[in-house]
């Protein structure tokens, strides 16, 4: 059995978006139609360029991504684990010294009360804080 991967190692790894034509409806997405699968990378460049202080729900996100793609809508399912990846390889950076300001806001999509921010390893209460320094 291989070394578990770190979350930023996770991250950082290198993968194609891709567009599949969905055949079945699936979530919120009708048959027909096409759905981005993004990559960790484009959700956190997304998220770099949100500004201080404003916030971006999960679907102004996946409608963003997907118009940026040329897609109907981006996947609900991967966007949360890849929103996942991003919020815990950019607080593993915190942890290893790197200062607030040069990690991933991944506080400004994350709602505090989603079920996303219940799985993180640090918790509401970070997320909470941050967004408070930015109000």
């Amino acid at each position: 059995m291989g070394k578990k991967k770190t979350w930023v190692e996770k991250l950082i790894e290198i993968k194609d978006p891709q567009i599949k034509r969905i055949e079945t409806g699936f979530a919120d997405i009708p048959a027909g139609s096409t759905m981005l699968i993004a990559t960790p990378q484009l959700i956190d460049q997304y998220i770099r360029e949100i500004g201080f202080g404003k916030r971006v729900d999960s679907k102004t996100l996946r409608k963003d991504l997907a118009l940026d793609h040329h897609a109907d809508y981006t996947c609900p399912v991967t966007t949360g684990i890849f929103l996942r990846i991003v919020a815990e390889a950019n607080f593993e950076k915190l942890q290893k010294g790197a200062a607030i300001e040069d990690i991933t806001p991944f506080w400004r999509v994350i709602e505090p009360n989603s079920s996303l921010a219940k799985k993180l390893s640090f918790g509401q209460d970070f997320l909470l804080a941050q967004i408070d320094k930015e109000k």
